[in-house]
């Protein structure tokens, strides 16, 4: 599939000195900003629709955790983590 952009001065002068600056030709600059921009709008989507089903869960039975053993169990996992970083 081929695609035209239209790109303004400004931004064409930048995208040239960046994709200088990443040792890439402009075009595959471009092509790896469409890929993670394509990659980061896919994990968002994903994460709304966990979020949504887990509202609609909660909505549906009311269930949910206490402040207090969300926070013990969250400040567990991050010693967990500081340890096993070590």
């Amino acid at each position: 599939m081929t695609t035209t952009i239209r790109i303004d001065d400004d931004l064409k002068s930048r995208l040239a000195i960046a994709s200088k600056r990443a040792g890439k030709t402009a075009h595959a600059f471009i092509l790896d900003a469409v890929a993670q921009a394509v990659a980061q709008s896919e994990v968002d989507a994903a994460f709304h629709e966990v979020a949504d089903r887990r509202w609609s869960r909660l909505l549906l039975t009311g269930k949910t955790v206490a402040w207090d053993d969300a926070k013990s169990y969250l400040e567990a996992r991050a010693m967990r983590s500081q340890r096993e970083a070590r």
